[in-house]
């Protein structure tokens, strides 16, 4: 099989995009449910709000396939979010799948269409609920909404035999969510790392190592800021209070929510975001916040003063995960495109294009070649202690979403 050859990008095209990743996918919210307030299309009632729009309940079954056309039609229709691929100096080729289709004569019709978890779901729930094509062969969401596809049988099983690289080479951190045991059904795209970041000069030489000196420090009232995601934001204080988030109880939530509930009422934070931290945290209006990591790298490249510290007690990881839906019709050459992205050469690209949390173990030496900084950060590459210090949120019961998501809505005021 031909070897997959990376481009080796100079230090100024690095360094240009870098810059262009303020305005992709590190800079999209990550918002996990809209909330019962808005009355959204997927509301906090899940079952029973997709039943009213026509939609059937959960069911626990296989996904359903159709007849395979990858043999005959040597294409693949690939929905991800954007700015979530490499792309060349011309801003317009994509080399990672100009190299596939060079390999395997499989052509990728990409479509940057999924702005937002529930707007998607909006999308391809009329045709997945009818047991039609979606007219999408591979599909990129986070965990969460991977989870719901799963349980309602919307998606296919993934063939092993398609998978070598992937199943050989994916992280241990991402390898057995509960939601997808051992990834029979979806495999990640990217890992979304949630930390604590600072400004330094902000900071003004108080130390900040764990959730709890962002809450309870008095010099730093009304300078700290919460992320508006229900699991990352809950995920991190759980974890303050020495609580494991993917096995904890209602009691413990509920002790996380007062916990934070204090600092909300004693003014000790400034507001809950989504990305938009990002302006604040660089100009020290914020001096500490709860982060995505992605979007810490960036800021890093740019400002001195920027920095992250991973908690002892933990941190959050979450990842977008790739899925053959039910009905696709090219779902050989979806699976072969996966197991391309898990080899190193195509991760490597990948990775030093997006400098999210890159799942394929093995990946690092490839990345040296073409951005030695990336292929030593944590961020992009957890080293063996940040990767043991992960933690995922669990999955939730459609009673415990809605409850949960209630309590998250009246701290954050949502």
């Amino acid at each position: 099989m031909e070897q997959y050859e990376p481009d080796r990008l100079s230090p100024a095209r690095v360094a240009a995009m870098r810059r262009g990743l303020g305005r992709g996918r590190a800079s999209l919210s990550r918002r996990s449910l809209l909330r019962a307030s808005t009355g959204g299309a997927l509301a906090l009632g899940g079952l029973g709000a997709l039943s009213g729009c026509g939609i059937p309940p959960a069911a626990k079954t296989a996904g359903v396939s159709s007849e395979d056309h990858s043999a005959k039609e040597k294409t693949v229709n690939f929905s991800n979010w954007t700015e979530y691929m490499d792309v060349d100096e011309s801003g317009k080729g994509r080399p990672t799948l100009e190299a596939f289709k060079k390999r395997t004569g499989i052509s990728v019709k990409y479509t940057e269409d999924v702005n937002d978890n529930v707007e998607f779901f909006g999308k391809i729930k009329p045709q997945l609920a009818a047991g039609q094509d979606t007219g999408r062969d591979l599909i990129c969401v986070t965990d969460w909404l991977a989870a719901r596809l799963i349980r309602f049988g919307w998606v296919q099983k993934l063939d092993p035999a398609n998978l070598p690289h992937a199943y050989t080479n994916l992280s241990a951190q991402f390898r057995n969510p509960d939601w997808d045991p051992g990834r029979a059904y979806s495999y990640p795209w990217q890992g979304i790392s949630t930390v604590i970041a600072f400004n330094r000069k902000a900071l003004d030489g108080i130390e900040v190592a764990s959730l709890s000196d962002l809450l309870d420090n008095p010099k730093l009232k009304g300078r700290v800021g919460l992320l508006s995601e229900m699991r990352d934001t809950m995920g991190l204080a759980l974890l303050d209070l020495g609580k494991d988030p993917g096995k904890f109880t209602d009691d413990d939530f509920d002790a996380a929510i007062a916990r934070l509930q204090k600092a909300v009422d004693n003014s000790q934070i400034r507001r809950f975001t989504g990305n938009d931290y990002t302006s604040d945290l660089t100009k020290g209006d914020l001096a500490a916040c709860v982060a995505w990591a992605g979007d810490v790298v960036q800021l890093k490249a740019d400002n001195p003063d920027v920095d992250f510290v991973i908690p002892d007690s933990g941190y959050m990881t979450s990842s977008d995960n790739l899925l053959v839906p039910n009905k696709a019709r090219h779902k050989t050459n979806a699976e072969k495109l996966i197991d391309y992205y898990y080899e190193p050469g195509p991760a490597a690209q990948l990775a030093a294009y997006i400098n999210f949390v890159c799942p394929v173990d093995g990946v690092k030496a490839e990345l040296a070649k073409i951005d030695e900084d990336a292929a030593n950060n944590p961020l992009i590459i957890p080293d063996q202690e940040m990767a043991a210090k992960s933690r995922s949120f669990r999955s939730l019961s459609e009673d415990e979403e809605t409850a949960y998501e209630e309590k998250f809505a009246k701290l954050t005021g949502a």
